[in-house]
């Protein structure tokens, strides 16, 4: 099963009784914020959830699969994800 944005924003909505729109405009805030953060380099911790990076991958070669021809890849930075303890422990 796939939770999307919506669901969450239904579900906080729902259990808290602040009108929908309201709940939608704080959630996209903060995912703003960690894409604001992530794409100055700076890292987003949350306590007990997980912190979030930016990682610098290497260049390096790669092939392509259709042709077998060596192809390559220029260096780039992405996105992690590292949970917090409480999660580690409740997704098992």
């Amino acid at each position: 099963m796939t939770i999307t944005k919506k669901d969450i924003i239904l579900k906080i909505a729902n259990d808290t009784g602040i009108k929908q729109i309201d709940v939608k405009r704080v959630v996209q805030q903060m995912l703003d914020g960690i894409t604001l953060s992530l794409a100055k380099g700076e890292t987003v911790e949350l306590r007990n959830f997980g912190i979030f990076k930016v990682k610098a991958r290497r260049a390096r070669t790669g092939r392509n699969p259709r042709t077998g021809e060596e192809v390559p890849v220029p260096p780039k930075k992405v996105a992690i994800f590292k949970p917090g303890l409480i999660m580690k422990r409740d997704v098992k």
